[in-house]
């Protein structure tokens, strides 16, 4: 299975970026099939961090999303370009924002 784009509809917003609901939009080969993945909830995970110091100073770094839940059937070749679509698209979180 060879996919021609992947799209990503997302509508988690900042503080919460990680709760939103991703819907992954995967058009294939010839003739051109599109399939729409809707991911469980709160499939996302953060590579960012938040941090505090002795003085409750915060430290929050930002980083890019990998996908902890898939719907099932997805296909293996495309996860790691749907991973790769996700960063592109959706603003890196800092597990954290909540806070």
């Amino acid at each position: 299975m060879t996919a021609k784009e992947i799209k990503i509809e997302y509508d988690g917003a900042y503080p919460n970026l990680c709760s939103g609901e991703l819907k992954v939009i995967v058009k294939l080969g010839v003739p051109l099939l599109k399939k729409v993945w809707v991911f469980p909830s709160h499939c996302l995970r953060s590579g960012g961090s938040v941090s505090f110091d002795m003085e409750w100073n915060e430290s929050v770094e930002s980083g890019p999303w990998d996908i902890d839940a898939w719907p099932e059937g997805f296909p293996e070749e495309l996860k790691q370009d749907t991973v790769d679509a996700v960063n592109a698209f959706i603003p890196y979180g800092c597990c954290g924002g909540c806070v």
